[in-house]
């Protein structure tokens, strides 16, 4: 989906209420149900850039259709169906809609049951890196939860720690502490987060390891549908998680992720203020990025 369909897709979609428009997924009421659609839209350091990445919405679907079947036994999800054959039955308004830009629609759209979202995000850590390797190296610790000394970057942690952060409406998401979690949704609602955020990350690492990726950190959204707490958004996606080669990972130093890194490195070389709007992309680097998003699906999905 390049930007003019982008475009045109959400002209035709003013049918319906848009609910958000983010940087990369905009979400619209159907009735009882939300359409989401996951569009080549990419955003790097916190400006969505001109060009898109082609497929790059399809694949951050299908992995969430794949990981929400593998873990449904641990927990329902919000997924109703990605087949938008169907959707006409479960919103009548999508009908004209899917009839004419079906193919725009198709592998990108998921038609989800309408959660009432938590107000934090569930990241699950079983490395050391990013942020929590900032905040490691000044205090020792992540979110307040101390680790044992001498621990060099993206080395394995001794355990999965849960790194609960907040979840803002523009800029960064800022971590905080179990305590600071326990009073944003209570303490039974805390213990359950994070005993599922964790069953669901052992469950998907170890999964992962077998097709010889390391799952260094991810993050989880979760919200109340019918009085029961449900899995949503996107799951184990490039977006939300770090993917590593098993085979080439080295403690010491960053890893080589399967994400839009490759667009980070070339945008460092830019004398570029990372404010709005962003630097168009040479074809290469949206080339290299597609297929870097496209390996990863093949990999864990075969």
């Amino acid at each position: 989906m390049n930007r003019k369909d982008d475009v045109i897709l959400q002209t035709e979609l003013d049918a319906l209420r848009l609910v958000q428009r983010g940087k990369v997924r905009d979400i619209y009421e159907c009735g009882d149900f939300l359409l989401m659609v996951v569009t080549d839209r990419l955003s790097a350091f916190d400006v969505v850039l001109p060009d898109g990445i082609p497929q790059k919405g399809e694949v951050l679907t299908s992995l969430s259709v794949f990981w929400f079947s593998m873990t449904k036994d641990l927990v329902d999800n919000h997924l109703v169906s990605v087949n938008i054959d169907e959707f006409p039955h479960f919103c009548p308004t999508l009908g004209s809609v899917c009839s004419r830009y079906g193919s725009m629609l198709r592998g990108r759209s998921m038609l989800v049951k309408k959660a009432r979202p938590m107000p934090l995000e569930c990241i699950v850590r079983g490395y050391l890196s990013g942020s929590g390797w900032n905040e490691y190296k000044a205090n020792g610790t992540i979110c307040s939860i101390p680790l044992p000394p001498g621990l060099q970057e993206s080395d394995r942690l001794p355990e999965p720690i849960f790194t609960p952060s907040t979840k803002a409406g523009s800029g960064h998401d800022v971590n905080i502490s179990f305590d600071e979690a326990v009073a944003l949704t209570g303490a039974e609602t805390a213990g359950k987060l994070r005993l599922i955020s964790l069953e669901i990350y052992e469950k998907a690492a170890s999964y992962a390891e077998g097709k010889g990726i390391i799952i260094a950190d991810t993050k989880f959204e979760f919200g109340i549908y019918e009085d029961k707490l449900i899995l949503i958004d996107e799951v184990l996606t490039p977006d939300s998680s770090r993917f590593w080669s098993l085979k080439d990972y080295c403690p010491g130093r960053a890893q080589d992720s399967f994400d839009k890194q490759i667009v980070r490195d070339y945008l460092s070389t830019l004398e570029w203020g990372k404010t709005y709007p962003g630097p168009t992309l040479p074809r290469e680097i949206i080339e290299k990025t597609s297929r870097r998003y496209r390996d990863i699906l093949n990999i864990l999905t075969g």
